[in-house]
């Protein structure tokens, strides 16, 4: 019967694995647009950009530390931060938490070129302002923080009102081109969209971590939500791919180091450029076949893409 064959997930479920409220994410960043659509696709843009403060004056430094503080949501399965919270509470300590703190932080590299701000920043985006939990925590699975994970920069979900699940695949690009990074984000996604279900597909490796590691934080959610990746279940057919990505550039509007500027100014910049950012994704998509593809696609046009890769991993005690 159907009902054997679909997993009992819901709405609610995903909704209460997302970590931490999304009203932080304001003291940050400001939206310019959302839910921009690009004719002739499936793809739908949203836009943010650094928030000023009352004094004028941007700071991608704010924004990497604030990034800083999400690395165990990000980088450590929800059953050991479980643990570990509990550990905690039995012993009135923070003892075990703040241990997790530092094992996330193992996690990362410290190579000058890194994209793992990227795909941590895309991670935060993705829960909280697209609400769509991180459902496979590949950072853990890392064996050195010198090195970077094959694969999607993130795996993300949702499940429809008919059982069907949305399976995003996460792609992060920052560059200080904005042509630059969108074609090879869109480039980088297209065989997890589009490559024929096989063992060498490049999504198989990715398939295979979630029918052993899929997580939702609850055992029995957990069971559920693997059934889909199982390829002796019936259930792995009732799952669909789409992606959710990130870029990251630099943007129109913003002052030179030291100036000030009005809030207004910088998202009015970023909405006229937005006109020329869509055209890309659109010209993107097109060429590399994803019309029929969903695609959530978050733009952030950055004061400077260097300063933000470098910022990161100032805030994260790494910059050499």
């Amino acid at each position: 019967m159907e009902a054997d064959v679909l997993a009992p997930l819901s709405f609610d479920d995903f909704k209460t694995a997302l970590s931490a409220d999304p009203k932080a994410l304001d003291v940050h960043l400001d939206l310019v647009e959302r839910n921009i659509e690009v004719e002739g696709c499936e793809v739908r843009i949203h836009c943010h950009c650094l928030k000023v403060d009352a004094n004028g004056r941007v700071s991608t430094r704010r924004l990497a530390e604030f990034m800083r503080s999400v690395i165990v949501d990000y980088a450590i399965p929800r059953a050991i931060r479980q643990q570990a919270q509990e550990r905690d509470l039995r012993e009135n300590s923070t003892a075990a938490t703040v241990g997790l703190y530092f094992r996330a932080l193992q996690t990362f590299t410290d190579i000058s070129t890194t994209g793992e701000g990227g795909e941590l920043l895309l991670y935060i985006l993705a829960e909280r302002f697209l609400g769509l939990p991180q459902i496979l925590c590949k950072m853990d699975l890392k064996t050195s923080g010198q090195m970077h994970y094959n694969g999607a920069d993130g795996v993300y979900a949702s499940v429809d009102d008919d059982g069907v699940l949305n399976l995003f695949w996460g792609e992060s690009k920052i560059h200080a081109d904005a042509a630059q990074a969108i074609r090879e984000c869109l480039s980088s996604l297209r065989p997890f969209l589009v490559e024929e279900e096989h063992e060498e597909a490049k999504r198989e490796r990715d398939l295979v971590l979630l029918s052993e590691k899929a997580d939702l934080g609850d055992p029995n959610l957990n069971d559920a939500l693997r059934r889909y990746f199982d390829v002796s279940d019936p259930a792995v057919t009732r799952k669909r791919y789409r992606a959710v990505a990130l870029v990251g550039f630099d943007g129109a509007g913003y002052p030179a180091a030291g100036a000030k500027c009005s809030a207004n100014g910088i998202i009015d910049a970023s909405r006229t450029a937005l006109r020329r950012w869509a055209r890309n994704v659109n010209n993107r998509i097109v060429l590399e076949k994803l019309q029929e593809c969903r695609i959530e696609f978050l733009c952030l046009p950055l004061p400077s893409a260097d300063d933000f890769r470098t910022g990161v991993l100032e805030a994260l005690g790494l910059a050499k």
